[in-house]
C-alpha cells in the first residue's frame, strides 16, 4: 500500500504533536461547554467519542483518499461562546443548534459561497492572517520558559540541534527528550485514568427561534470566521489550494472539505459534535517541511492525526487521562517550536511586495492582538482591517510606469 510507503516516522510524530496540541490546549473550554448545557459526565465522554471520531474520520479518508493533507479540527472560539450563551437552555436545545448551525456550513460549503469569498482576498492578506494567528501559538512556547526555564531551554537546543544535523527529524527528537526530562524529573501531571470503550449517548434535538439566534448563528459566525478562514489560508499557504492556485495540479477541494465537515457535525451533533471545522493550528503543523520534505507525502501526517483521533474518540476517557498528563510548558514549547517555519513562511510572502506591507502588517498585529468584538475573534477582523489598510493606500490609485 502507497501510505506505508510514504510513511515517516516525522510524519507520524507531526501527527502526534498536533493531536497533542489540538486536546490539551482547548479541551477545558470544551468541558465548560458541556457543564454549561448540564452534561452528565456520560453525556461530556459521548462528546469525546463524538468529535474525536468525527474529527478523526473527517481527517483521515480524505487525506487518504486525495493523498493531500486534510486536517480537520473542532471550533474552540466556537466551544467559548456555547459556554458564555448557554443560559437558560438545555442540551436538547443545545442539539438542535449544532443541527441548524451544520445546515448553514453545508449550505456555504455546496454553493461555494465561502470559497468565492476567499478568492478575493489577496495571498499577502491571507499569509499575513495565518501569521498572525500561528505566532501567538510561538510565543507561547517561550513564554512557558517563566515556568519551566530548564525544560524549554533544553527543548530549544534540541531542537536546534536537529535542524542543524537531523533537520527531518528534529521536532520527533525534541519531543523524546522532552518526554525524557520530564519523566525523570518526575514532571507528568497526575490524572485520573480512566480504562475502557467510551459509548455515545443519544440527545434528541429541540429545534426553536431562540436556539437559533442565541445559539446556531453565533457558532455559525464565529466558526466560519475564526476557524474556516485562517484554515483556508493555511491550505494555501502550504500550496494545498485548489488548482486555480496550485500549478495547476489539483489540491484540496476546499468547498467540498468545508460542505463534509457540515454534514459529519450534523449527523454526530445527537452525541455532542457541536462544529467541526477546517484547522489552521494543526493543519500548519502536518503541512509544513516539518512533517515531511516532500509536499506529496505529507498526507501521511494528517492520516496518522486522523487515526489518533478516532482511537480518541474511542477510548475518550482512557486517552484524555494520558494527554492531559503532559505539563502544559511541554505542549505550549512543542507546538511553537513546531509552528516556526509556518510562522517565517507567512510572514516572507506577507512582507514580500512593497505595496502589500503594511496592509500585511496590520493585518499581523490585528490577528495576533487577540482582538475580540462582538463575539466575533481576531482573525476575521485581521482581515477587515488588512482590507481596509489596502482600500485606502490603493483604491483608485493611478498606476506608475
Amino acid at each position: 500500500m502507497r501510505f506505508f510507503r510514504d510513511w515517516s516516522v516525522s510524519a507520524f510524530s507531526a501527527g502526534f504533536v498536533a493531536v497533542l496540541v489540538g486536546f490539551t490546549s482547548s479541551i477545558a473550554i470544551v468541558f465548560q461547554a458541556a457543564l454549561a448545557f448540564g452534561a452528565t459526565p456520560d453525556i461530556m465522554a459521548s462528546w469525546m467519542w463524538a468529535i474525536g471520531l468525527g474529527m478523526g474520520l473527517c481527517t483521515l479518508v480524505p487525506s487518504l483518499w486525495l493523498r493531500k493533507p486534510v486536517m480537520v479540527a473542532w471550533s474552540t472560539p466556537g466551544a467559548a461562546v456555547l459556554a458564555s450563551a448557554a443560559g437558560g437552555f438545555h442540551m436538547n436545545d443545545a442539539v438542535g443548534a449544532f443541527m441548524m448551525c451544520a445546515a448553514l456550513i453545508v449550505l456555504v460549503g455546496a454553493t461555494g459561497w465561502f470559497e468565492r469569498l476567499m478568492d478575493r482576498i489577496p495571498s499577502a492578506i491571507a499569509s499575513a492572517l495565518l501569521a498572525g494567528v500561528l505566532a501567538r501559538f510561538g510565543m507561547s512556547a517561550f513564554a512557558a520558559a517563566q515556568t519551566a526555564l530548564p525544560l524549554v531551554l533544553l527543548m530549544l537546543l534540541s531542537y536546534l540541534l536537529g535542524k542543524r544535523f537531523l533537520p527531518r527529524y528534529a521536532v520527533p527528537l525534541t519531543l523524546l527528550v522532552a518526554i525524557v526530562f520530564v519523566g525523570l524529573n518526575h514532571g507528568f501531571l497526575k490524572t485520573e485514568i480512566q480504562y475502557g470503550l467510551t459509548l455515545p449517548v443519544w440527545v434528541s434535538p429541540a429545534f426553536s427561534l431562540s436556539a437559533f439566534v442565541s445559539l446556531a448563528l453565533p457558532l455559525f459566525i464565529v466558526t466560519m470566521a475564526s476557524q474556516n478562514l485562517p484554515g483556508v489560508a493555511a491550505i494555501r499557504a502550504a500550496g494545498y489550494g485548489d488548482e486555480r492556485t496550485n500549478g495547476g495540479d489539483a489540491g484540496i477541494p476546499i468547498s467540498a472539505t468545508i460542505t463534509l465537515t457540515g454534514l459529519c457535525t450534523l449527523l454526530l451533533a445527537p452525541f455532542g459534535a457541536f462544529s467541526l471545522n477546517l484547522s489552521a493550528i494543526t493543519a500548519a503543523i502536518c503541512m509544513g517541511p516539518e512533517a515531511h520534505l516532500d509536499p506529496k507525502r505529507r498526507y501521511t501526517a494528517a492520516v496518522s492525526c486522523g487515526g489518533l483521533y478516532v482511537l480518541v474518540g474511542l477510548f475518550g476517557a482512557t486517552i484524555i487521562g494520558v494527554l492531559t498528563a503532559f505539563p502544559k510548558e511541554l505542549v505550549a514549547a512543542i507546538a511553537g517550536l513546531a509552528l516556526l517555519g509556518s510562522i517565517a513562511g507567512g510572514l516572507r510572502v506577507a512582507l514580500d511586495r512593497d505595496q502589500d506591507r503594511e496592509a500585511a502588517i496590520v493585518t499581523f498585529l490585528v490577528t495576533l492582538s487577540g482582538l475580540s468584538l462582538g463575539g466575533v475573534g481576531s482573525a476575521f477582523w485581521g482581515v477587515v482591517a488588512g482590507a481596509l489598510a489596502l482600500a485606502v493606500q490603493h483604491y483608485r490609485k493611478p498606476q506608475t510606469t
